[in-house]
């Protein structure tokens, strides 16, 4: 064994099985000292005074890491929760108790890498060896045909290079047992803290209609076995990713794949299972492409830094955007007067999701109908999806404002037709926003072309029951 006591410090890794950091401790120390530290940073307002992180992401994180620290203990060990900054935290914690290492896993954003940075310096100082470890996406960052800072701009060409030259490397077995301390050492491993101790209440219930995310390895893991196995959906997940209503139109892996409750690889090796046992078809291929467009927005970060927050994003293109607060906080609270805008928002601010499909159409309105600065939207997203990753973020909102990975240059939606296409009868729309309720079929997408006498029929008033469009809806006619 090369030390005595070795930290591991869990951050969006929090899982057992396929973690890298924690076999490598496993194997580099004799006893190891697991933890995770809630950083208050995670949990201030942004310039825009929105919360950095919100209701639902913060209660899937304390979840998450409930569950680690349950499993942790049937392997014999436990989990210490920190409350403060990392950099400084875990310096005290080494010094405490004498651990001659930190291991954590690497991170490619600045906020998290000042950390790092923070920590490596603060460690150095002390005598206190520390360690960092890839192992957030798929293909492994050592094993592309080419270095980060040759990485194609288009993500095709990265995709084909990847998928014939490199490969995935086989997952890490959970360890079976950990050895820790005990508690004659270490006496208390501190309370994970309640939601309220940060300020955040549930507004108002959450629809039934809508998956309950639980977060945490085993919940994440049930929810493979259910998807792959037990339900067999995967085998049509192509055709139904696009879907609005329900749980099971798509995977919704990303919440347990954000926190790294689950792996990639894990994820990865399941639909190898499912391709040898049950079905291949694009179907089971698309769930893996998906998983290539993840690592390829983290590797587009790690080659760009903060550009990819920057209003000009990595094309280093300005445009002018509006800063308007009062058409943000419309577009934020659901109320644009624009249907099927308001109901993916509504359903945003009321469970922590989103569709794929959903995400495309608010973007676009915010971006291209309102043309309000891009990174408003992105901040948004930040502090409501359950699953955000910071790079599949800001690089999705990147896209769509035109500024980054995408050889086409304007992706405009049509909303009108989008909805035609995805919402037909309005049955999306029709369960997030009751106002109108009353209006049957496809209209519901469209109440200001129906007539006063007939609104007034429904009990419905435009302007009071619900607000008139922030735009000229006849153009997408």
């Amino acid at each position: 064994m090369k030390f005595n006591r070795v930290i591991v410090w869990f951050r969006n890794d929090l899982r057992v099985k396929d973690n890298v950091t924690l076999t490598k401790a496993v194997q580099s120390g004799k006893e190891i000292l697991p933890v995770y530290c809630f950083d208050p940073r995670m949990f201030e307002k942004t310039e825009l005074g929105i919360l950095k992180t919100g209701y639902y992401r913060a209660k899937f994180l304390i979840e998450a890491v409930a569950d680690l620290r349950d499993t942790l203990r049937e392997l014999g060990a436990d989990l210490i929760v920190l409350k403060g900054k990392p950099e400084e935290e875990l310096i005290k914690l080494a010094e405490k108790y004498e651990a001659q290492a930190i291991y954590f896993s690497e991170e490619v954003t600045s906020e998290e890498r000042n950390v790092d940075n923070s920590l490596e310096t603060n460690a150095y100082a002390k005598g206190i060896a520390t360690e960092s470890f890839w192992q957030s996406t798929l293909y492994h960052l050592d094993d592309l045909p080419f270095p980060v800072n040759q990485l194609p701009e288009v993500f095709t060409q990265f995709r084909k290079s990847a998928e014939k030259m490199s490969e995935v490397r086989a997952e890490y077995p959970s360890p079976i047992s950990i050895n820790y301390p005990g508690t004659e050492v270490i006496f208390s491993s501190g309370e994970i803290p309640k939601l309220n101790q940060y300020g955040l209440e549930e507004s108002m219930p959450a629809s039934s209609l809508v998956l309950g995310f639980d977060g945490g390895e085993r919940p994440g893991m049930r929810r493979i076995q259910s998807y792959f196995w037990e339900k067999d959906l995967l085998k049509d997940y192509k055709q139904t990713r696009n879907g609005l209503i329900g749980t099971e139109f798509s995977s919704r892996f990303s919440a347990w794949l954000a926190l790294g409750c689950i792996s990639p690889r894990t994820i990865y090796y399941e639909v190898k299972r499912y391709e040898k046992e049950r079905k291949k078809n694009d179907s089971t291929y698309w769930l893996i492409f998906e998983l290539i467009w993840r690592d390829y927005f983290r590797l587009i970060s790690k080659k760009h830094g903060d550009q990819i927050f920057q209003l000009s994003g990595i094309k280093n293109q300005m445009d002018s955007w509006r800063r308007d607060s009062a058409d943000f906080q419309r577009w934020c609270e659901g109320k644009t007067g624009v249907p099927f805008i308001d109901a993916n928002m509504r359903e945003l601010n009321r469970t922590g999701f989103m569709s794929n499909r959903g995400r495309q159409n608010v973007a676009s309105f915010l971006v291209n109908d309102l043309g309000i600065d891009w990174t408003w939207g992105a901040s948004y997203f930040e502090s409501k999806l359950i699953d955000y990753d910071v790079c599949s973020n800001w690089g999705n909102w990147m896209y769509v404002a035109g500024v980054g990975n995408d050889p086409r240059e304007n992706r405009y939606f049509n909303i009108l037709r989008q909805g035609k296409n995805y919402d037909k009868n309005g049955d999306y729309v029709r369960m997030w926003l009751p106002e109108l309720s009353a209006i049957k079929g496809f209209d519901i997408h469209q109440p200001h072309e129906l007539s006063t006498p007939k609104l007034k029929e429904l009990n419905i008033e435009l302007g009071k029951t619900y607000p008139h469009a922030m735009v000229e809806m006849e153009k997408w006619v």
